[in-house]
């Protein structure tokens, strides 16, 4: 692996099985015999693992090891590495003519092939990942091989388009990926310990949230907490819920829609009316009567056909008796809409939030058409079973917020939900 900045180095899951041995067994000795190995190399591998977290693990006490707060943390977060690997195993033995065709789950805790498999799985190629990673393509591929011998089931298979994921290996990605999500927390829950908040905080960012309530949101975090990274992602929506169930996302903010997945959750965050908006210049900016009628008589910019945005539209039309608008243009991109109401007659309706920016200096202006009823629900989106890094409980609080300033809210209890997980 490429690990030219030693803070970004991810801890050895060999050596998270091995802590995760003594924390139960809370003593050397004791965890050296269900581990099958020699107390040296136990202690040894504690030790190297508090020397990659700079801190204490462990109480070393005459009864045994107890826990540390930061112990606490990292055992945490390896259970749920544990609880995965154990799952993918235990499906693997499911499929398998015999169980002992599978390896013991302490083979899977093995970080170098969780990465290579999981870059494989997302670039099909192997000479990509070997230049990617430093290694050579014998190196990628014997370590691909001893995973699939571990699982006893084949994780690629050749084709002219590249390598193609087995049915398996769709399902087990997913887990592995979350795992190496939950190895890149670690270092973030330790560090806030000590009062610092790092890493990379990835937030799937829709339309509604993306041109003022992360931006401000980010703005005052980084202010604070110099040391995080923030990345956002602007893929379509199920792309982004994708990364949200295998920990490449750690939520996503927008409007909420309904959820087809059991194992992701809602949460509001502020609700907001849809207004009309066109340019300041427009022939119907002096009129003070306007109705939805006369919008009709323009063309008009909308989101793309099956949307939620566009279905809640024509189901507001519809239901008072006209015709939805016909679209000039559809288009899912902010700069192009924005651009098109101003040096046009194009009139649409959209989230005020979205051209704050035009609204205030004068180019855009709201015009004053009554749409009752006409909301739409702004919120977070995140998997049931995560628990959010510190930087990103720090970012949802300051999301949150924004988002109560707008609304005129006292702050909810949103973000204490998110950290009793």
């Amino acid at each position: 692996m490429d690990t030219a900045d030693p803070s970004q180095e991810l801890i050895g899951l060999n050596q998270l099985f091995v802590f995760l041995g003594v924390a139960d067994q809370g003593s050397v000795r004791r965890s050296a015999e269900t581990l099958y190995r020699a107390s040296s190399a136990v202690s040894r591998s504690i030790q190297q693992l508090e020397r990659l977290l700079e801190v204490s693990l462990f109480e070393r006490r005459g009864q045994g090891m107890l826990l540390t707060s930061a112990g606490e943390r990292v055992q945490q977060r390896g259970l749920r590495i544990a609880a995965d690997l154990e799952w993918v195993r235990a499906d693997a033995v499911s499929q398998a003519q015999a169980s002992s065709a599978v390896a013991p789950v302490s083979a899977l805790f093995h970080t170098r092939r969780l990465q290579l498999a999981s870059m494989l799985y997302d670039v099909r190629h192997i000479t990509t990942v070997a230049l990617q990673t430093g290694l050579t393509q014998p190196a990628v591929s014997s370590a691909i091989a001893k995973l699939e011998a571990s699982l006893g089931k084949a994780l690629f298979y050749r084709s002219a388009r590249g390598l193609i994921p087995t049915e398996s290996a769709e399902k087990w990605m997913l887990a592995f990926k979350r795992v190496l999500a939950e190895l890149r927390a670690i270092r973030a829950d330790v560090g806030a310990l000590k009062g610092v908040l790092e890493g990379e905080v990835t937030v799937g960012c829709l339309p509604m949230a993306r041109s003022n309530i992360l931006p401000v949101a980010i703005t005052k975090l980084l202010a604070q907490h110099p040391a995080l990274r923030i990345k956002t992602l602007e893929s379509p929506y199920g792309e982004l819920c994708a990364g949200l169930l295998s920990g490449d996302v750690d939520f996503i903010v927008g409007a909420l829609r309904p959820l087809r997945d059991a194992s992701l959750t809602t949460a509001p965050l502020l609700t907001e009316n849809l207004v009309a908006i066109a340019r300041s210049g427009h022939p119907l900016a002096e009129r003070e009567d306007l109705t939805l009628k006369d919008l009709l008589a323009y063309p008009w910019v909308m989101s793309r056909s099956f949307t939620p945005l566009r279905s809640t539209m024509d189901s507001y039309f519809t239901r008072r008796g006209l015709k939805p608008p016909h679209p000039s243009v559809e288009t899912a991109d902010l700069a192009m809409l924005r651009g098109l109401l101003i040096h046009s007659d194009m009139v649409t309706i959209l989230s005020r939030h979205q051209l704050s920016y035009e609204i205030e200096t004068g180019g855009l202006r709201v015009f004053p058409v009554i749409l009752s009823d006409f909301e739409r629900v702004i919120g977070v989106t995140t998997r049931s079973a995560s628990q959010l890094t510190p930087g990103a409980q720090r970012l949802l609080a300051e999301i949150q917020a924004v988002c109560d300033r707008l609304s005129g809210q006292k702050e909810s209890g949103l973000i204490n939900r998110f950290e009793q997980r």
